[in-house]
């Protein structure tokens, strides 16, 4: 009976071991085979909002290098230029007497949507070149470059002398630049975010000139101030004077405008003669280096 049992109990232990799962999973161990192009298919699809954006200024092949480095350099100033824009008025706000005297009572959001466009927007199709393909640097007498407007609505030209007469933002407020008195474009930085607001890709078709200098932006800003933000040279004249008086001189910055005493023309010695005889004889009289009659 003994034996019996023991025959039983070995048999049961065998039948247990050959229907055991952990048989099963040895002998499905063998590595599996490559997955089949439709699993493949059915991968989680990565998405990057971000795919095909441009940045940073696309500069074309006819640019060599030197021109090309000089470019860089002048685009990079631009953005560092609206970058510190934009900067101001997030921080200073209506605070900032500039902000009053540029955009009035208007709201900064606006000013900052367009400076945050010259620095971050997708720069594809955009596009800076050296090549003279419309004629108009070698036929338009004293054009230092141009948006090429109908013939490639997202491409500018850079002429040559751009390259001779344009400084960079580490001359401002120096060599007797003032804001008011020198001409807005005298700067790299400047000059690039005017030709940047005439391209669509960038300005969408909504920035514009609503004023031709100086006294017409701050006329702007006390007449019809909605205008200013989407002003071009209010953006480019804000820009300047807060660098000027943020980073270059900061606290004093370089305005400029004062109006300067202008001596009187010298007198001709006919009319010198003319006055003179109107002098009662009793009077010594003389002139002076400037033209002016002195009588004691």
């Amino acid at each position: 009976m003994k034996l019996l049992a023991a025959a039983s109990s070995l048999a049961l232990l065998l039948h247990g071991a050959i229907a055991s799962p952990i048989a099963a999973r040895t002998e499905s161990a063998a590595p599996a085979a490559n997955p089949t192009p439709a699993a493949a298919a059915a991968a989680p699809y990565e998405y990057d909002f971000k795919a095909g954006v441009v940045s940073p200024y696309p500069i074309h092949s006819s640019c060599n290098i030197t021109l090309r480095r000089q470019l860089e350099r002048a685009l990079d100033e631009t953005v560092q230029l609206v970058r510190h824009a934009k900067e101001h008025l997030l921080y200073r706000g209506h605070d900032s007497p500039f902000v009053k005297k540029y955009f009035g009572e208007n709201n900064t959001a606006h000013a900052i949507g367009w400076y945050e466009r010259i620095e971050s927007a997708n720069k594809v199709d955009v596009l800076f070149r050296c090549d003279d393909p419309d004629r108009n640097c070698a036929t338009q007498d004293g054009w230092a470059g141009h948006w090429r407007g109908s013939n490639a609505t997202q491409e500018t030209v850079i002429c040559p002398l751009s390259f001779e007469k344009r400084r960079y933002l580490d001359q401002v407020c120096g060599l007797g630049y003032t804001v008011v008195d020198s001409p807005l474009n005298t700067h790299w930085a400047t000059d690039l975010l005017h030709r940047l607001l005439h391209v669509p890709r960038i300005s969408e078709g909504v920035v514009d000139h609503f004023a031709d200098d100086y006294e017409d932006v701050l006329k702007l800003a006390k007449e019809d101030p909605a205008k200013s933000p989407i002003d071009s040279d209010t953006l480019q004249y804000f820009a300047i004077e807060v660098y000027a008086f943020d980073v270059a001189a900061p606290g004093v910055g370089c305005t400029g405008g004062e109006k300067k005493a202008v001596p009187p023309p010298p007198l001709s010695t006919t009319e010198v003669a003319a006055v003179t005889s109107t002098v009662s004889a009793g009077k010594s009289c003389h002139t002076h280096a400037d033209g002016v009659l002195h009588c004691d």
